[in-house]
């Protein structure tokens, strides 16, 4: 997968097939204040293998000593990626995981079987405050994989290697998959890239995605022209048809853009709050199993 480089053979665009926006902000505990780009329980199989994308912020907290966040709660059935673009995000979970990510970090954490994890501002960003900004993706685990055991990658922003457009057209950080020969730290069960690009250029960029892939477009800042009268602004999100090889971009205004591209899951989805398996038994089971203990206990 790569930037599609004078004199290579391409055969079609992905059409632009509708631009998702969300105005709405809610909060999720009292640290993050959140609008749902997408979502499973309107989009399901047309976002496949995606579930979910939170986008948090831009925000501007004041220094404080209290701990703001998420406290415990569990999951089961898929999996979570959290980028941080400004401010810090402490994890710690029952199997183990956790750590401290910062500024061009990213935490991908396999719920999988299921565990129970808590999410807070970072000690030190929250005394001193400061503005802050992350995405977190929930991607689907397929039926095979969703009872594996629970994983946790800690990737820096070090770790993520970075590749320059030609003809100043901006940069890609590659988290998982594949662009030009650079392949993203991230382990995951089913083909998935992911893409952190800077764009700020009048000239076209075509990027090319796999025949047959989900390809979404998500705007964080600035805005991104595909064509016509076509314009993904800020917290907005473009769903493409998933025919074609490529995707074609006109132009962009300071674009932070996420790419996510993926083989689609044919399978049903049944999602309840933390939970998302393939039917309602599975839904009730897990809800067993958390209430049960099965997904373990935060440490002391």
């Amino acid at each position: 997968m790569q930037a599609i480089k004078p004199g290579i053979s391409v055969k079609t665009a992905k059409k632009l097939q509708r631009i998702q926006r969300s105005t709405e902000r809610h909060w999720v505990g009292d640290g993050f204040p959140v609008r749902t780009l997408l979502g499973y329980s309107n989009l399901g199989a047309a976002i496949s293998p995606f579930l979910l994308l939170d986008y948090a912020g831009p925000a501007e907290f004041p220094p404080t000593r209290k701990r703001l966040g998420v406290g415990e709660h569990p999951h089961r059935g898929f999996e979570t990626v959290t980028i941080v673009y400004s401010g810090e995000v402490e994890h710690r979970d029952s199997s183990g995981g956790g750590g401290k990510i910062g500024p061009g970090d990213v935490q991908w954490m396999t719920a999988a079987s299921g565990l129970v994890h808590e999410e807070f501002h970072g000690s030190e960003f929250a005394q001193r405050g400061g503005m802050f900004e992350m995405v977190q993706l929930w991607v689907n685990l397929p039926a095979k994989d969703k009872m594996s055991p629970p994983r946790y990658q800690n990737i820096l922003n070090s770790q993520i290697p970075t590749m320059n457009l030609p003809d100043g057209q901006g940069s890609v950080r590659v988290i998982a998959g594949e662009f030009d020969g650079l392949a993203g730290p991230a382990r995951t069960f089913t083909p998935i890239h992911v893409w952190d690009l800077r764009l700020a250029s009048e000239q076209p960029v075509n990027l090319a995605v796999p025949e047959g892939y989900t390809t979404l477009l998500v705007v964080l800042r600035g805005s991104v022209h595909i064509g016509g009268a076509e314009t993904i602004d800020a917290a907005e999100v473009g769903l493409f048809d998933r025919a074609g090889d490529h995707i074609h971009i006109e132009s962009a205004q300071n674009a932070t853009v996420l790419l996510l591209a993926g083989e689609p899951i044919d399978e049903p989805i049944v999602g309840r709050g933390p939970f998302v398996m393939n039917n309602d038994e599975e839904i009730r089971q897990a809800m067993v199993d958390y209430q049960s203990g099965k997904m373990g206990h935060m440490p002391a």
